[in-house]
This record gives C-alpha cells, sequence and structure tokens, in this order.
C-alpha cells in the first residue's frame, strides 16, 4: 500500500467516526472540509458547493474566500456538475474556463457529491502546486464526501 493510500485509509476512518449517526448536514459537511483540509498535504483549499436552483452554491470550507456561484458548465466544479464525473486537473492554467477564487491555486480535483442517487454538489480540493491529485484522490474522495450524509457507515471495513 502506497503512502498515498495508507493516509486515505486513515481519512477515510476518522471521516467515518467522526460523521457516523450524525445527522446535521451544515455540521458534517463543516467537520468533513476542516477534516480533509488540516490531514491532506499540500492544500490551500478545501470547498463543498451544493447544486440548488441549477447552480453550485458554496458550502461549508477551508482555505481563502471563495466563489459564492458558480454556473454548471463553467469552471472544474461547473464542468463537474454538468458531467457528473471526477475532473482531475494537474494545471488550472490550463483548463479552459478556470475560475480563480484563489490565485495561488495551480492543482485542483473535484468530484461530484450523490445523495439517494441524485446530484447533490461537488467536493473542490485546490493546491498551491501543480500535479498534487491523481486517481487516488479522486477515488478516495468520492467515497468520503458522501459521509456528509450521516448514513450509519461501518468502520473498519
Amino acid at each position: 500500500m502506497s503512502e498515498k493510500t495508507a493516509r486515505y485509509e486513515l481519512l477515510k476512518k476518522q471521516a467515518q467516526a467522526l460523521l457516523n449517526n450524525e445527522f446535521d448536514l451544515v455540521a458534517n459537511m463543516s467537520n468533513l472540509v476542516s477534516l480533509v483540509f488540516n490531514e491532506l498535504p499540500r492544500l490551500n483549499g478545501t470547498t463543498f458547493y451544493r447544486y440548488i436552483d441549477g447552480e453550485l452554491l458554496l458550502g461549508p470550507f477551508q482555505g481563502k474566500p471563495a466563489c459564492m456561484h458558480i454556473a454548471v458548465g463553467n469552471g472544474v466544479c461547473g464542468t463537474v456538475a454538468a458531467t457528473k464525473k471526477p475532473e482531475i486537473v494537474p494545471n488550472v492554467h490550463e483548463f479552459e474556463g478556470h475560475i480563480a477564487c484563489d490565485s495561488a491555486s495551480k492543482s485542483e480535483v473535484v468530484v461530484p457529491i450523490f445523495k439517494d442517487d441524485q446530484f447533490w454538489g461537488v467536493l473542490d480540493l485546490d493546491s498551491p502546486e501543480y500535479d498534487t491529485f491523481d486517481e487516488i484522490d479522486a477515488q478516495y474522495l468520492t467515497e468520503i464526501g458522501p459521509l456528509i450524509f450521516g448514513e450509519k457507515a461501518e468502520i473498519g471495513v
């Protein structure tokens, strides 16, 4: 197991323990972005965007102030809202239509979040370094993000 995979396995267990049987969505989103922001290296932003009234609306986050509204199809987050698939961006300056909420960001990973098979929003991680994220990040964040809904999760699996 790689160091990165081991870090994510631990993060997933921490998130499960923190959010298991907790049902306040704002509290859960707040705790999860704090956990991710503080436990993963090389981050300058961790943000939930909720899909409301046909756009992405800012939710709890850690980092510098973030964009409040993002149209579907705009930027990395809006692209994920349109495709419902993770985006791994090694260099945000090469991503057409990138929205620079924090000018220090150089790479980004955004994963869609689903609740009851319905698109709910996205989890967005930014880094001040190029090439920070890969498929391992996207895979684990896709699993960790929905834990905000407080569904009973088996710890240690």
